[in-house]
C-alpha cells in the first residue's frame, strides 16, 4: 500500500502561482505533482553535491592565487 501524502501549506508569490496554474492546465498535472517533481529534482541535485564533495574531502587544497596561475599557464584566463 503506498503512503498517503501529507498535506502541507505553501505561500507562492502571486506571479509564480500563475505560471503553477497555467503549467498544471498545460501538462494537466496537478499543481501538487508539479511542485513534489521539483522538490525531488532539487534534492536529489543536492544529493550529487554532497557525494561530489564527499569525493573530493582527500584532495589537497590549493590557494586561490596558485589556482588563477593553473588556469592562466592552461589558457583558460
Amino acid at each position: 500500500m503506498a503512503t498517503p501524502a501529507k498535506r502541507a501549506t505553501v505561500y507562492f508569490d502571486p506571479i509564480i502561482h500563475k505560471a503553477l496554474k497555467l503549467k498544471s492546465i498545460e501538462t494537466s498535472k496537478s499543481i501538487s505533482e508539479l511542485v513534489n517533481t521539483a522538490v525531488k529534482e532539487a534534492l536529489a541535485e543536492d544529493a550529487e553535491d554532497i557525494s561530489a564533495f564527499e569525493e573530493r574531502a582527500n584532495e589537497p587544497l590549493i590557494s586561490f592565487s596558485e589556482m588563477v596561475k593553473r588556469l592562466k599557464k592552461d589558457g583558460c584566463i
